[in-house]
C-alpha cells in the first residue's frame, strides 16, 4: 500500500490559464502553538477521526489506536513491503510513549507507517509533527511525510497530495507535493511548493484544507501554498480527487544502510467542512 514511485519535479505542462498558486515567502512561522484551526475558525475537530495521542508511556509503549488507525503489517508485531519495496514498513516501529506518536526509522530500512480507518472528499487535516535523524548523515536518509492517499488506493489515477514530503527529517525547508489525478500512461503531474525557514527539528503544525475550489496548506497558521484548477487534456484538475484518508509516514527510498530517524506527532485532528463550503 502506498509503495507507489514519487517523482520529484514539477508538473508537466502546466496550464496558466487555468491554475491559480499562492506560495508564501521565507518569513518566520507564527509562534508554534497557532495552528491554522484556530486562526481560521475551523471549530471542533472530529473526535472519531482525531488523535490527541495522550496514552503509552516509555515503560509500556502503546499501540496506536486501532478504532481511528491501519497498522503497518496489518496488525501488531506484523510487517509488510516498504515504500517501492525498499525495506520494511513494521507495525514495531509506530508506537504511542508518553503521548507522542514514534515513528523509528531503522538502519536496516525497517520503518514505521499509519493510516487513517476514515476518508472524506474535502475536509481539513493538522498535525503537530518534528522529526530529526538519530545516526550520522550518511546520504541515505528517511523521508518524512504528511500524505492524503485516496481511499481507492488507485494512484495516480485518484490522486495523492503529500502536504509535507521532505528528503530528509530536520531540514529547514518544508515541501509539499500535490499529485492531479491523472491517468498512468503519462509523466507524473503534480505542484511543488517550498518554503524555508522552518526548522524541522521542531514542533510545528502542517495542515491542509481541500475544498470543491482549492487545496491549500498552512505551516503555524500561515498559508504556504494554495492550488486550484489546472485540468488538461492529461489530467483532471488538482482537487479533483475522490475520497482520501490521512497516512503519516517515514519512507525508505534506498533499501538498507539509512541514516537512523525519528518522526513524532503530537496530535493528529481531522475537521470537515461547512456544508455550504462542501457543497459548491
Amino acid at each position: 500500500m502506498d509503495g507507489r514511485h514519487r517523482t520529484r519535479h514539477l508538473a508537466v505542462g502546466l496550464g496558466a490559464a487555468a491554475l491559480t498558486m499562492t506560495l508564501t515567502a521565507t518569513a518566520a512561522p507564527h509562534s508554534a502553538t497557532t495552528t491554522a484551526a484556530e486562526r481560521y475558525g475551523w471549530g471542533d475537530p472530529l473526535p472519531a477521526w482525531s488523535d490527541e495521542f495522550g496514552y503509552g508511556s516509555e515503560a509500556d509503549p502503546a499501540v496506536p489506536d486501532r478504532a481511528k488507525w491501519r497498522l503497518a503489517g496489518g496488525g501488531p508485531g506484523k510487517c509488510w513491503p516498504g515504500h517501492s519495496d525498499n525495506g520494511r514498513r513494521c507495525d514495531a516501529n509506530t508506537r504511542v510513549i508518553g503521548g507522542i506518536l514514534r515513528m523509528t526509522g531503522e538502519a536496516d530500512g525497517d520503518t514505521g507507517w499509519l493510516a487513517s480507518q476514515y476518508g472524506q472528499k474535502y475536509g481539513r487535516w493538522e498535525a503537530r509533527v518534528r522529526s530529526r535523524a538519530t545516526a550520522p548523515d550518511n546520504g541515505r536518509q528517511y523521508h518524512p511525510l504528511l500524505i492524503l492517499w485516496p481511499d481507492s488506493n488507485q494512484h495516480p489515477e485518484d490522486g495523492e497530495y503529500d502536504f509535507l514530503e521532505n528528503g530528509a527529517p530536520g531540514e529547514p525547508c518544508a515541501e509539499a507535493f500535490l499529485h492531479y489525478p491523472h491517468p498512468e500512461d503519462v509523466p507524473v503531474q503534480q505542484e511543488h511548493a517550498r518554503k524555508c525557514g522552518v526548522d524541522l527539528s521542531q514542533w510545528h503544525n502542517v495542515a491542509v484544507e481541500w475544498t470543491p475550489d482549492h487545496l491549500r496548506g498552512f505551516i503555524d497558521g500561515e498559508e504556504w501554498f494554495r492550488f486550484s484548477g489546472g485540468a488538461n487534456e492529461d489530467r483532471d484538475c488538482i482537487q479533483c480527487a475522490p475520497s482520501m484518508h490521512q497516512t503519516i509516514q517515514l519512507d525508505n527510498f534506498h533499501g538498507d544502510g539509512l541514516q537512523s530517524a525519528v518522526y513524532e506527532v503530537d496530535w493528529a485532528r481531522v475537521y470537515d467542512l461547512p456544508d455550504e463550503e462542501g457543497a459548491r
